[in-house]
């Protein structure tokens, strides 16, 4: 059995939560809670995958993804002088 691993990113919308997975492109839900938001994002994901499948298209697999956080200061943003 195969298994598959995907990063999905939660983040606060208001009143709410927005889930998506970068590497599945098109592949976003939202939630009331961020309980409700995981559970929409595994199904997300589901549908995503058999869409790919049923297409004939290859899965996306996280080892081909990059991912880098950047820290910048308020000077290097250009908010003080």
């Amino acid at each position: 059995m195969k298994t598959y691993t995907f990063r999905v990113i939660i983040e606060p919308d208001g009143k709410a939560f927005h889930g998506y997975v970068p590497i599945l492109r098109g592949c976003h839900t939202c939630g009331k809670t961020l309980e409700e938001t995981k559970k929409n994002l595994k199904e997300a994901i589901k549908c995503h995958v058999q869409g790919l499948v049923r297409d004939g298209e290859n899965i996306p697999q996280e080892e081909n993804a990059f991912e880098l956080v950047q820290t910048f200061t308020d000077k290097e943003l250009a908010l003080t002088c």
